[in-house]
């Protein structure tokens, strides 16, 4: 299978997970205090989190279905790496900061995987 192919099969993995954890969280922001109000760095990052799961997720399909899914290059496949760390990390990260705020310090990571997954697209080029 060619690598970035998975990128198609993880996006929408992501997808269908930001459906249920959204269904799961949703469940219980009727509540005035849950997680400590709706302005609280618990909730605003619960809520991120889950977004990153759909947004990152879109982005992966949009790249397993651009022309850069079929050349096998260092750089497409480095992309292609990048956009399944950053999109396995950065909702990880935001969902451990709603647990624990020192995670926060982490998000270097799926920023950095994501643009080293940017340049690459762009040096890659629409083909």
């Amino acid at each position: 299978m060619c690598p970035v192919i998975i990128n198609w099969y993880f996006g929408w993995s992501m997808i269908l997970t930001a459906f249920v954890s959204g269904a799961i969280i949703g469940l219980f922001f009727y509540r005035e205090n849950f997680l400590g109000g709706y302005s609280s760095f618990r909730r605003r990052i619960l809520r991120l989190g889950h977004i990153a799961l759909a947004a990152l997720g879109m982005i992966n399909v949009l790249y397993g279905l651009s022309p850069a899914r079929s050349e096998l290059s260092l750089e497409s496949q480095v992309a292609s790496l990048g956009f399944i760390i950053g999109g396995i990390t950065m909702p990880a990260i935001c969902f451990l900061s709603a647990w624990r705020v020192g995670f926060r310090h982490l998000f270097f990571i799926p920023v950095t995987a994501l643009i080293i997954a940017a340049i690459q697209t762009l040096r890659i080029g629409p083909l």
